[in-house]
């Protein structure tokens, strides 16, 4: 997960993911226009093992945050010399020579691109609506099993709520669900599937160290996360009589 490289970045022409759109229309008489992606509804889940007291979430690469933080980072100024005991000026750790000097020098352009980290997140466990045939709680089920490797019945998945994303994109609605599973549950190592391109780790955050987990501005993760601890705190933590350490 952590070996990232022979990085292309491409116009995309056709996706079978994301088609661009651009609408016009009539506001209370003024003009306007929006671009748009056309993209899928997607189902995510809260995982909760009752045997280890612990939630589970899946931790992926993701390029879309990894090119994001890449023109984030590449755009900001140089940061300026500072003096040294001797007074004389010397480049700070990060060097006063910009990226592209930097791959310039070592004959490249690998070292411009930051670290595969940069784009790692924590999620809940999810997948698109793409298989019309199949209820959202068996799409659900699906992910569960293929990423997290457990064998849940679609039945025993409550569904906590439904709300929008990306609105000023895509427009598109999630689905999320609760799942509470024990180790005898656990059928498999997970780790998503490999045809589809997923390369998942499982990770498991301890109950009591969930809400200074979703607090944590350092650790990438989604709202997802963070809303579906608040919502467990609110709703699941009295019936454990277990502190989420808020």
């Amino acid at each position: 997960m952590d070996e990232i490289n022979n990085i292309e970045v491409v116009p995309c022409t056709e996706s079978d993911y994301l088609k661009p759109f651009r609408v016009h229309y009539n506001q209370n008489g003024t003009k306007k226009s929006w671009d748009f992606m056309r993209t899928h509804d997607s189902v995510s889940v809260l995982i909760f093992n009752t045997t280890s007291h612990c939630f589970v979430l899946v931790k992926q690469f993701r390029p879309a945050v990894y090119m994001s933080e890449w023109e984030r980072t590449k755009t900001q100024p140089c940061q300026p010399a500072e003096k040294t005991e001797d007074g004389a000026s010397e480049a700070v750790a990060s060097g006063s020579e910009s990226r592209e000097e930097r791959a310039d020098a070592e004959g490249g352009s690998s070292s411009a691109w930051p670290p595969a980290a940069t784009g790692i997140t924590y999620e809940l466990c999810a997948g698109l609506v793409d298989k019309p045939d199949l209820s959202l709680e068996e799409i659900a089920r699906q992910e569960v099993l293929e990423e997290c490797g457990y064998d849940v019945p679609a039945s025993k998945l409550k569904r906590i709520t439904s709300y929008r994303s990306g609105v000023g994109v895509t427009g598109s609605k999630q689905t999320m669900f609760y799942a509470e599973v024990s180790d005898d549950n656990c059928v498999s190592a997970g780790g998503g599937e490999p045809r589809e391109g997923e390369l998942i780790e499982v990770v498991k955050v301890p109950l009591h160290e969930a809400m200074t987990f979703a607090y944590n501005e350092r650790i990438p993760k989604t709202m997802g996360v963070i809303f579906s601890f608040i919502w467990f705190h609110n709703n699941m933590s009295p019936k454990y009589k277990i502190s989420t350490n808020v």
